[in-house]
């Protein structure tokens, strides 16, 4: 649960005060904050911690019989780590009915089958601030900021043999894909990992760890904007 005086509980350490602003009173009432990453960093459980509504961005994944998925270069894989595999459009309505409405109705994806099963009204009950996380949150933080949704952006990053071991004991427990084709991209992710956090940074997603991501969206929460940058060309 984040502490709205600016800090994760426990922590001692805070986030620079010349980056906040105040909210104004032209604002949307409810705004997210964009939580991004690359897959394994650790987004779903940070985004648990702070107590906050959490839109899960990866059930926007196209379905499996898509003719328009990408595929893995000299391979029949299907990339799942291309933003051509998600609904970026389907994703932003969302996210702005979210904020306008405080509910919206969401795909409900089993990513073992590549399917969307049904689809579920996803309800916040006007609360300032949510989470939307994923790891193509990055490529809508350009629109959001446009359309006036946007608190915050983050992009999770760490030690990618570290990415590596998490995202694959995940994988395997919940049954995602065949063993091979999680190892097959987990080595690729692991290699890529350093340009995937630069990507998203270029898109604007402010890089961090995880204490740093728990302050600026205590700061959020507690109604002082920090600044997300804007997106580098």
């Amino acid at each position: 649960m984040l502490d709205t005086n600016g800090l994760p509980e426990g922590s001692t350490s805070r986030v620079d005060a010349s980056d906040w602003c105040p909210v104004t009173a032209h604002a949307i009432p409810t705004r997210v904050v964009l939580l991004a990453g690359p897959s394994g960093s650790g987004k779903s459980s940070l985004a648990a911690r702070t107590g906050l509504p959490v839109l899960r961005l990866d059930d926007f994944y196209k379905e499996g019989d898509d003719p328009t998925l990408p595929r893995v270069p000299a391979s029949t894989d299907i990339d799942w780590d291309s933003p051509l595999s998600w609904d970026a459009d389907a994703a932003v309505a969302a996210v702005v009915e979210l904020c306008r409405t405080g509910r919206t109705a969401v795909p409900e994806y089993d990513i073992a089958t590549s399917s969307r099963t049904g689809t579920s009204l996803f309800s916040i009950d006007r609360t300032p601030l949510f989470v939307a996380e994923g790891i193509f949150a990055a490529d809508i933080v350009a629109r959001c900021r446009e359309l006036g949704v946007l608190a915050d952006a983050l992009c999770l990053r760490g030690r990618p043999s570290t990415t590596f071991r998490r995202r694959l004991a995940r994988d395997l427990k919940e049954g995602r894909k065949s063993v091979p084709f999680l190892l097959r991209r987990g080595w690729r992710l692991m290699r890529a990992e350093r340009g995937i956090v630069a990507r998203q940074s270029a898109l604007g997603a402010h890089p961090c760890g995880k204490e740093e991501a728990l302050g600026r969206l205590a700061a959020a929460a507690a109604g002082r904007c920090v600044a997300a940058p804007k997106a580098r060309v």
